[in-house]
C-alpha cells in the first residue's frame, strides 16, 4: 500500500527532504556542466566522463531516497515532489517545489500543480520551537 502522509509527517520529514533537494540541485548543475563541456569537446575543471557517471549515479540514489520515503517525484528540473496524503477527509498532495524551504501547498490529484493552494490554517509556518519561520 502506497504511504499516506499527515502533514505532520511530512512536515518532520523536510529537513531530510530540503538536505537531499540540495544534493540533487548541486549534482544536477555540475552534471549538466560537465555534459556540455564534454560535448563541446572542452575540458571542465569539473573532470570528464568518470565524473559524469559518478553525478548519475548520485543523482539516481538521490532521487531513490524521495520514492523510498513514499513521496512522488514529479520533476527534477525544477525538482517538484508530491506526499500523498488527505486534508478533511480528502485525498490531496502535499506539494512541494525547489526553492521552497517549507511545506506550504496542497492540490487535489486531479487539479495537478495548477490548482496548488495554500494548506488551510497556514500562516507562514513555524520552526521546530514554535518561532516564526523564515523570518529574521
Amino acid at each position: 500500500m502506497d504511504r499516506i502522509f499527515t502533514l505532520e509527517e511530512a512536515r518532520l520529514l523536510m529537513p531530510d527532504l530540503l538536505a537531499k533537494a540540495d544534493d540533487v540541485v548541486e549534482a544536477r548543475a555540475d552534471l549538466v556542466e560537465l555534459q556540455s563541456a564534454l560535448n563541446q569537446g572542452t575540458a571542465s575543471p569539473l573532470g570528464g566522463l568518470p565524473e559524469v557517471k559518478a553525478l548519475e549515479a548520485r543523482l539516481s540514489e538521490t532521487l531513490g531516497w524521495f520514492t523510498a520515503e513514499g513521496l512522488d517525484l514529479k520533476g527534477i528540473a525544477p525538482l517538484l515532489l508530491d506526499f500523498p496524503a488527505q486534508l478533511n477527509g480528502d485525498d490531496v498532495l502535499l506539494c512541494w517545489l525547489e526553492g521552497e524551504r517549507e511545506l506550504r501547498w496542497y492540490h487535489r490529484p486531479e487539479h495537478g500543480f495548477a490548482g496548488r493552494r495554500r494548506i488551510p490554517g497556514d500562516r507562514g509556518g513555524t520552526d521546530p520551537g514554535g518561532a516564526p519561520a523564515g523570518r529574521s
